[in-house]
């Protein structure tokens, strides 16, 4: 029997113990190798539950897509490629977690809120058009929640909602302005408060004091950060604030609107994960959007193209209006103005706004009464960068 103490090193080994050391910092070596894959498959595995939730969180609006596609050949083309048309939907329904609040769930919702947005094909410039739900139109038959379908008729927008939901109210938009509309989203009530919340509230400036009883708003004169209650307070009020008129209350939207972009671009929201999340969050589980857009790769292809709008560029108008000739508390559209505003969004051309503009009281139809040759008309709105408290 051999002395152990008479034992020659082995190979790979010597008698002061390195090879012992080198097998243990390989053995390590694979152990940390090993973590690190696990580290960024659980991380990888976060970041697909993180996608995931919110992908889930957006509504699909499926029927809108398949009715929209039956009436394809009357929907107008688009002119300019990579050019985006976006109807953004403010639904005034009762229905649903939150809504109830804010009245009685009849059967049937409205459109509060109507806005086309234009995105230039080149991102760098993007002008949001408010169309009054009172605006009179022609609503063309549309298919009914039960499967019937209603007849035309001469009515105002928000009647479109009511009747066939959002691919009647698209169908009429474009009728009335011949512009293709590429996606659409409604917001609820409830969405539109989480959003403001996410992002922590949103200043206003208020020339005097609020006390509106109905909207729940009392509210010191001069700067004022709302919450997600009071500024759905304050953008749907009407008889308390202001004129009384809708078209001063979109206005008043509008310039929310655009407090809320700067909100958003102020506190690069959009470059932290931190502050994204909540706000990804809020937006996406309010949202019913076409197809394309209910997932957030399609909502990420869309915002992506928007962070290098100069805030400047970001434009709120009212498309020209005035009071309908039969009936003052209508409205109906002024001609020729605002036809050449919907015809430079279909020309995909640049948009001037004043907030003492007279709409489109400068520049000439074309003979074919589309083209829109310079001057560029100025019509009456304001920019993002117009809405911070001075």
């Amino acid at each position: 029997m051999t002395d152990p103490s008479d034992r020659s090193p082995g190979p790979g080994a010597s008698a002061t113990g390195t090879g012992l050391s080198r097998r243990r910092w390989r053995r390590r070596l694979r152990f940390s190798a090993l973590g690190a894959v696990l580290l960024a498959v659980l991380a990888g595995g976060a970041c697909w539950a993180v996608y995931a939730k919110l992908s889930a969180n957006i509504t699909a609006d499926d029927a809108a897509a398949a009715e929209l596609a039956r009436y394809e050949r009357e929907r107008p083309t688009a002119l300019v490629r990579d050019a985006q048309n976006i109807l953004l939907i403010g639904s005034d329904t009762r229905a649903g977690e939150g809504n109830g609040a804010y009245g009685r769930d009849l059967g049937s919702e409205r459109s509060d809120t109507t806005i086309l947005l234009h995105l230039a094909a080149d991102r760098r410039s993007a002008t949001a058009v408010s169309l009054p739900r009172d605006l009179m139109v022609d609503v063309p038959g549309c298919r009914q929640s039960d499967g019937t379908r209603s007849d035309p008729v001469f009515a105002m927008l928000n009647h479109a909602f009511q009747v066939g939901g959002s691919a009647c109210t698209i169908r009429t938009v474009e009728k009335l302005t011949d512009i293709r509309v590429d996606h659409h989203v409604v917001v609820d009530f409830s969405g539109f408060k989480d959003m403001v919340d996410a992002v922590d509230g949103v200043q206003v400036c208020l020339r005097e004091p609020v006390d509106d009883a109905a909207a729940k708003l009392r509210l010191p004169a001069g700067k004022v950060t709302l919450d997600g209650e009071q500024a759905l307070g304050y953008v749907r009020a009407r008889k308390t604030l202001g004129d009384g008129s809708d078209t001063e209350r979109m206005e008043r939207q509008q310039r929310f609107l655009g407090a809320l972009v700067g909100k958003v671009r102020g506190d690069d929201v959009l470059l932290n994960p931190v502050k994204l999340y909540p706000v990804l969050d809020a937006a996406t589980s309010s949202l019913t959007t076409d197809p394309e857009l209910a997932n957030l790769r399609g909502l990420y292809q869309l915002v992506r193209g928007l962070r290098d709008v100069p805030t400047d560029r970001v434009q709120f108008l009212t498309v020209p209006r005035e009071s309908y000739v039969y009936d003052s508390n209508r409205d109906q559209l002024v001609e020729p103005a605002a036809e050449r505003l919907f015809a430079r969004l279909r020309a995909d051309r640049p948009v001037a706004v004043a907030r003492d503009a007279h709409s489109g009281d400068t520049g000439k139809p074309g003979e074919d009464g589309k083209s829109d040759p310079s001057p560029m008309p100025t019509f009456r709105g304001n920019t993002a960068a117009e809405q911070t408290c001075g």
